[in-house]
């Protein structure tokens, strides 16, 4: 093997940076964004802004950081330079796949143990190698820093549970001085604890963001440490002055100034800690290249030099700040992450992202216990006077406003402050916590303290909650097994193996892509069913049945399809549209949440309109209930190999099938349109399905008796006719509530409907 074929090898670790930083960024962004937009502090462009300044002045610091992925894992003296080229070929290939996935299904997860691991896992096979193929090596373990590997771990776990108690802690304490009516109170206190805030996120900045910048010498990070009292309380003095002159000569929010401050610090953080993780390795691969050039034997020297520190050029620096500010920006899939985190911690209660699962019942259910009884050790008139002063109910918000935060600024400023904090006291320690683990942890402290979890949220709040710890967990795992199989394959393949192992990458990249766009489209389409601005109950009214049209519309393109798989015996074709049962339910979910929003608008003088439209709720779930039964009937009957239907079954089944679909349709284009409709012949439509059925009942009967219809079959015959019957039937009272709601309402404008007796 000659040398030159390791220019290549540097130029594709080269590209492989800039790669793993737009996949590093796209994941690690919801950890310096989540407060911001969360709160909406600011317009998005200033949140970025802010955020994009930070991160270009974190990776001028970051110079001192590169030396985890020379020595931190390994020891280098250790390994020729082709070695370290497998190792490093196998980190970034995994890293790329690794953090990908997180980032496409919105889990955030920590860089820190993904590089680490991977590192850790590509070392072990390169050692292993040796061991095989030397019989001079030393131990396995000789080459291995393993203590770094059992730090990391200690750090999940210090990390999960650290951060949400202080979250929880410290937002109650909060939210008590303040409530969530908090104007008037921020007015007396505002300036004390904003220049509290103000000290702890500005000296997180000294000693968490800066301190690998060339003007922190260990001089100066002495003085830092020898003096963090009088810092903290010049700091404190400093902004509590400032603030207060804020707040008495202008009508800005100094909370908004709390939290952008915030925002640039965890985004400064970030670069400065975390750049090493994207750029480290192919940083060290380069290095290795220019040792081994400028010795006699290149491919056998020992990479003793990478054991030295090596301070990195600020230029690719800040082309590497770059690539990270330009993803920050377009990425579709930071916002993903971003929207994952935010939307556990949201306030007000919704629609959820994850399903409950037995766990999180179960700690629900305990914590719910125990919480009954921990009240009971209070007196009565003080759980009174906590209620009031926590509870969300003390500032309702305004239903004009087309969206609304998912936190306030009071939260977000809490979630800022305690995370620096955190992380600032056991840098000082020496603690090994993860900025990913203690943002995301905070926040969930603070939103469980803020009583965000209720009991209609609490249950689907824990599963995502249990979802990402365990993709953390997960995360270690992973990347040490993939990282330790790649570098085998790459030792045994050589360039050919590179070659594989990128195309394979490629393959599965694309492939998340398309299954990250998939479900793009499914939110945007979810977005429909979301009520806009709301001025008026005629209005609204009027977009509650535009989303059922939209609903309508999904059910007959999924029963059309779902049948016609059953009348052809396609099992695979039933189980894509088994996926679809949760979107329908979700969206008819949404559609009735929005009718009780509406149904709050709407006057008591404006009673017979209300009963009239909320009986759409009942049609709604039947609705969804009839679809959810077809579909799942027919998959279970398929997959468990039962005999077909009888070719009589499926002629009068496509019959039925042309009904239900008529209707459906003319019901969705009467939605549609917004017209009155004159829907008598909706009803003879559906008198008419109604004799067929009759009709088919007797046929059915008749089979029964001479035995060509087992029992299975005829279970799912029936089935499917009933529910047919079932979805046209609510079709028709849709219809009469569409027609009777707008009549009895007189403030409906006349632009609106018009009356179609065709």
């Amino acid at each position: 093997m000659s040398i030159e074929i390791f220019f290549v090898a540097v130029l594709i670790l080269a590209f492989f940076a800039v790669f793993d930083l737009v996949v590093g960024v796209t994941n690690d962004a919801v950890n310096f964004l989540n407060s911001a937009i969360g709160s909406r502090v600011a317009p998005y462009v200033v949140i970025m802004t802010v955020a994009s300044l930070g991160i270009l002045a974190g990776v001028t610091f970051s110079s001192g950081m590169m030396e985890v992925a020379r020595k931190g894992i390994f020891h280098p003296q250790f390994f020729t330079m082709p070695e370290l080229f497998t190792i490093f070929m196998a980190v970034m290939l995994t890293d790329i796949l690794l953090l990908d996935f997180f980032s496409t299904h919105g889990l955030p997860t920590s860089t820190t143990v993904s590089i680490v691991f991977e590192l850790l896992g590509a070392a072990v096979a390169a050692s292993v190698i040796k061991v095989m193929h030397s019989s001079n090596a030393l131990g396995v373990g000789e080459y291995i820093n393993t203590a770094k590997a059992l730090t990391i771990i200690s750090g999940i776990l210090l990390s999960i549970v650290v951060a949400f108690l202080a979250g929880a802690v410290i937002q109650f304490l909060t939210r008590f001085l303040f409530t969530f009516d908090y104007e008037m109170r921020l007015k007396r206190y505002g300036a004390l604890w904003g220049g509290m805030a103000m000290a702890t996120i500005t000296f997180f900045i000294l000693i968490k963001g800066a301190k690998g910048a060339s003007f922190m010498t260990p001089d100066t990070v002495q003085w830092v440490k020898s003096y963090t009292v009088f810092i903290l309380c010049a700091i404190f003095t400093v902004s509590a002055v400032v603030l207060y002159a804020v707040m008495k000569f202008s009508r800005i929010n100094i909370l908004r100034i709390i939290v952008l401050v915030g925002t640039f610090a965890l985004a400064m953080a970030f670069a400065s800690n975390d750049l090493v993780n994207f750029i480290g390795v192919p940083l060290a691969g380069f290095n290795a290249y220019q040792t081994a050039l400028a010795s006699t034997d290149p491919l056998n020297i020992p990479m003793t030099a990478l054991s030295q520190q090596v301070q990195s050029q600020t230029l690719l620096l800040l082309i590497a700040g770059a690539v990270m500010v330009v993803t920050l920006w377009v990425s579709r899939k930071a916002r993903t992450v971003t929207e994952t985190e935010i939307s556990l911690g949201q306030q007000e209660e919704g629609m959820e992202q994850f399903e409950s699962i037995w766990l999180s019942r179960t700690i629900v259910s305990m914590v719910d216990s125990f919480m009954g009884s921990f009240k009971g050790l209070f007196p009565r008139k003080l759980r009174m006077v906590v209620h009031r002063r926590m509870d969300p109910g003390r500032k309702k918000a305004d239903s004009g406003h087309e969206t609304q935060p998912s936190f306030d600024l009071v939260r977000a400023s809490v979630n800022l402050m305690v995370a620096s904090a955190v992380v600032s006291f056991a840098t000082s320690l020496k603690l090994p916590l993860s900025t990913t683990y203690v943002t995301f942890m905070v926040a969930m402290g603070t939103s469980f303290a803020d009583r965000a979890w209720g009991l209609e949220s609490a249950v689907y709040r824990v599963t995502g909650v249990l979802t990402v710890v365990g993709g953390w967990f997960m995360t270690a795992l992973i990347a040490f097994v993939v990282s330790f199989v790649f570098a085998g394959a790459i030792h045994y393949l050589q360039a050919t193996g590179v070659l594989l192992l990128m195309s394979f990458a490629g393959f599965i990249i694309w492939k998340n892509h398309q299954q990250h766009k998939g479900r793009e489209k499914e939110k945007e389409e979810t977005k429909i069913f979301n009520l806009k601005k709301v001025e008026d109950a005629p209005s609204a009214i009027s977009n509650t049945f535009e989303h059922l049209a939209y609903l309508l519309k999904e059910i007959r393109e999924s029963l059309d399809v779902s049948l016609e798989a059953l009348f052809a015996q396609d099992v695979d074709t039933l189980s894509r549209q088994r996926r679809k049962i949760r979107q329908v339910q979700l969206w008819a979910n949404v559609i009735t949440a929005n009718i009780y929003k509406v149904l709050r608008l709407l006057q008591k003088e404006q009673y017979q309109i209300s009963y009239k439209y909320s009986q759409t709720t009942r049609r709604l779930q039947k609705l969804s209930d009839g679809h959810r039964d077809i579909i799942l009937r027919s998959y279970v009957h398929l997959s468990n190999k039962h005999k077909g239907l009888l070719p009589v079954q499926i002629e009068e089944l496509k019959q039925i099938k042309a009904g239900i679909l008529d209707i459906l349709q003319r019901v969705e284009d009467t939605f549609h349109q917004r017209k009155i409709v004159d829907y008598q012949n909706v009803i003879d439509q559906y008198k008419s399905m109604r004799a067929m059925a009759e009709h088919f009942h007797q046929s059915q009967i008749e089979r029964i008796r001479n035995d060509t219809s087992k029992t299975r079959l005829s279970i799912l015959f029936y089935a499917l006719v009933g529910n047919c019957l079932m979805l046209a039937k609510q079709n028709v009272l849709l219809l009469e509530i569409f027609n009777e709601s707008f009549q009895i309402d007189k403030e409906l404008p006349e632009s609106y409907f018009t009356v179609d007796t065709n």
